[in-house]
């Protein structure tokens, strides 16, 4: 197979709402045992984290998965808080760079735009500056939500949101504190073109902490394993509702809402709710957490209409008497569940 040489600096360019054109600068380098992307902003470590999470998602709808670089993007110049015209110039730096897109030759590349949903593909517009740069005949201009509305276009491609198969579950977070609350975790799956090596690398998880990222990846692998047919077949993007969390009695949430994403489970009529974990998720076991009554107690006062909960078997003799029943009575239904599968 012919390798395509890439090159080893790229810049995308941008113009922001007060004026400014910031250029976003993206480098190759082998992989090397360290992360896929890193993102250097000068005094602005939010900003660095928000750049590293839409380049990331953005990835999602890539046919093809080459996990042997690292890509380093920069920007030149610090936006505004809220100006978000740079996510689209990031995300065709990041692209052009690992050679997976690029302009006409010669070509200086300018985008502006932003998205909610880069895992699926989306551009949804940009915010107009005082002028748009001037260009060269020989430039490429990009404008989000109009020239580009979603990232297939770039290559002739139908829209990739179609082929984006994306589910939430939630899970209840206890702190013992008025922000209790049933917090969701989102996975989004896209299918692989080729073999893949190894199934962790394919599933990217921004903004969380590098632990939560790496046991996000461990379960996930395991409980496809457990499939049997699940390993090597997809991209993978997991988002949380909320971020910041101590933990894992999230992960059953999140293998249900892998499950069904990856058409492997029946899909609720309301939300589906579960919290529990596991070390043994490769052989789809579920493992009891800390918090029955809290918890329990949480999901009744929020449960609703259609909405399935499943929870630990090893907590079914500690539920309060006629918690089935009051769940029957909202309209919802739980489950005391030891192992995965179709539940």
């Amino acid at each position: 197979m012919k390798e395509h040489r890439m090159p080893a600096t790229t810049e995308c360019r941008t113009a922001l709402r007060d004026g400014r054109v910031l250029g976003v600068t993206a480098t190759v380098r082998p992989r090397a045992n360290r992360a896929e992307v890193k993102c250097v902003v000068p005094c602005a470590p939010q900003l660095a984290e928000r750049m590293q999470e839409v380049v990331r998602l953005a990835r999602l709808t890539e046919h093809r998965f080459d996990s042997r670089v690292q890509v380093v993007l920069g920007l030149d110049v610090a936006p505004e808080p809220g100006d978000r015209n740079w996510e689209l110039a990031a995300v065709l730096a990041d692209r052009v760079a690992r050679g997976v897109w690029a302009p006409p030759p010669g070509a200086e590349l300018y985008a502006l735009g932003w998205s909610d949903a880069w895992q699926l593909g989306r551009v949804d517009g940009y915010d107009a500056p005082p002028a748009l740069p001037a260009l060269l005949d020989t430039d490429v201009l990009l404008l989000g939500g109009a020239d580009l509305t979603h990232l297939g276009a770039l290559t002739g491609h139908a829209d990739p949101a179609a082929a984006v198969s994306s589910v939430r579950a939630w899970f209840p977070l206890h702190s013992g504190g008025i922000n209790d609350a049933l917090s969701w975790v989102e996975v989004s799956v896209f299918p692989l073109d080729g073999a893949v090596v190894d199934e962790e690398e394919t599933i990217a998880v921004p903004g969380v902490d590098a632990d939560v990222q790496a046991a996000v990846r461990q379960a996930l692998a395991g409980a496809r394993h457990f499939d049997g047919r699940g390993l090597g077949r997809w991209r993978t993007a997991v988002r949380f509702g909320e971020p910041r969390f101590a933990g894992d009695s999230y992960q059953l949430a999140l293998v249900m809402a892998d499950r069904l994403a990856r058409g492997r489970d029946f899909v609720p009529r309301g939300r589906l709710i579960a919290s529990g974990t596991s070390k043994a998720w490769h052989a789809g076991r579920v493992d009891t957490v800390e918090g029955c009554a809290a918890k329990t107690a949480l999901i009744l006062a929020q449960a609703g209409q259609g909405d399935r909960v499943l929870l630990p078997a090893a907590w079914e003799s500690e539920l309060p008497t006629g918690y089935a029943a009051a769940l029957r009575s909202l309209g919802a239904t739980v489950a005391c569940v030891e192992r995965i599968g179709i539940i």
